[in-house]
């Protein structure tokens, strides 16, 4: 072999000479091939794929209907329902689009609870976990201003209620308002900006998930139990055993997908966004798409517009330090008697604000709103960490064939014990 070309294994001739120069196959061979990954995965692990093909098909179709929508507020509405009823298959362009944002933060919401239930954002995972948060506020920002696209009545005044959000920081609010808005209002500038934007974070948002994978490649996969692989027999490879269990998940969610788009294409929607934008009829009841409504109830819970902003920002900014505010040395709540019942309140607590985020802004939702935002920021800011200290978690097994393959160890530790402490990798 010629000095300065890569030692490839591929059988097929071409393949080779191309790997050699660019081994690109040898390295998706290594890392989805050849990996070596916890044998104990169960199907909450399948969300994370799941997430990389819905932003697939979220940049295909929005690419697609880019090259008929126009961004101008005279023409987005109608623009919209000509793809919907004269472009070839516009309409289920639209409708996979539209749906496709759903269908992601759904899978999102599950990969994030997972990482939350399972430990997975613990030592070495911190900085891999704070990425995926990264992703999560990409998302919103992207969804938002594709909200705002088909210049309906909602879009509209969504966008106006969102943006004036910005006014209430002293000094620089109105200038950061004004700068979003291209001008002294929300009007053709604003979706010009929204409309270049929404066309970008999405390319942003794949760089991060590269990122993302790097980084999961490094400190490699978390597991239901939350201990690290001691060797071979704790480990499979990826391929075939976690592509077939992909596969399955995949058949399961584009059958979910598909009967979305089909059959109840507008469910997640709200109707006045099929009432063109006008600026002197505000809708009885602004709200924003379902899966910001947890968010917006936080907001609405507290009576001053400053202190709703910096509360719903600190509902996302307070992720990034969990790995630091839950320092138990167990990662798996499976293992935590005491905080899986508290964390699985709190899974009801967030369901809660957003059904309240849904509702108008008048008691007694207010006030479950309050009662749910308060036991949102307990849970990480003064219940993960005196559960860290005072509860006695259950014992860990030896190793993941152990669990797998034999019987599991149970019953709390003998008073005085302490936990078995996780192995760094």
């Amino acid at each position: 072999m010629a000095e300065g070309l890569h030692n490839s294994d591929v059988k097929n001739p071409v393949l080779r000479w191309v790997d050699q120069r660019l081994p690109i196959i040898s390295m998706v061979q290594r890392e989805y091939g050849t990996f070596p990954t916890p044998r104990n995965f169960n199907y909450f692990w399948n969300f994370g794929a799941l997430a990389m093909i819905t932003l697939a098909i979220m940049i295909a179709t929005g690419i697609t209907l880019s090259m008929q929508y126009a961004a101008n507020t005279g023409l987005a509405f109608d623009s919209v329902e000509r793809i919907m009823r004269d472009v070839n298959y516009g309409w289920l362009l639209r409708y996979a689009h539209a749906n496709g944002a759903s269908m992601f933060f759904i899978v999102v919401y599950i990969h994030i609870w997972r990482n939350l239930f399972y430990g997975s954002y613990k030592t070495p995972r911190e900085l891999l976990f704070m990425i995926g948060v990264v992703i999560f506020i990409l998302m919103m920002a992207t969804a938002f201003m594709g909200y705002v696209l088909p210049w309906g009545q909602m879009s509209f005044w969504g966008a106006t209620v969102i943006t004036n959000l910005f006014s209430a920081f002293p000094v620089v609010g109105q200038h950061i308002v004004t700068w979003l808005w291209g001008g002294f209002s929300v009007d053709n500038p604003t979706l010009n900006r929204f409309f270049s934007l929404h066309y970008l974070l999405p390319f942003v948002i794949a760089g991060v998930v590269f990122l993302h994978i790097a980084a999961l490649h490094i400190v490699g996969s978390n597991n239901p139990l939350g201990i690290e692989p001691k060797g071979p027999k704790d480990t499979v490879p990826f391929h075939p055993y976690y592509t077939l269990k992909d596969s399955v998940g995949i058949v399961v969610y584009f059958l979910v997908f598909a009967l979305l788009v089909f059959f109840a294409p507008n469910m997640l929607g709200h109707p006045d966004n099929y009432i063109p934008a006008n600026p002197l009829v505000t809708p009885a009841h602004i709200v924003p798409e379902w899966y910001f409504l947890p968010f917006y109830a936080v907001l609405r819970a507290v009576p001053n517009k400053l202190g709703g902003v910096v509360l719903m920002g600190g509902a996302l900014v307070i992720l990034f330090a969990l790995p630091w505010l839950d320092s138990s040395p167990v990662r798996s709540m499976r293992f935590r008697p005491i905080a899986k019942w508290v964390f699985l309140l709190w899974t009801v607590n967030f369901f809660i604000l957003g059904w309240v985020g849904g509702k108008p802004a008048e008691q007694p939702y207010i006030l479950i709103a309050q009662i749910c935002t308060a036991y949102y920021f307990a849970y990480f800011l003064v219940l993960l960490p005196l559960l860290a200290k005072f509860e006695r978690p259950l014992p860990l097994p030896e190793s993941i064939a152990q669990a797998v393959l034999g019987r599991r160890g149970g019953g709390p530790l003998p008073a005085g014990a302490t936990a078995k402490p996780m192995e760094k990798a």
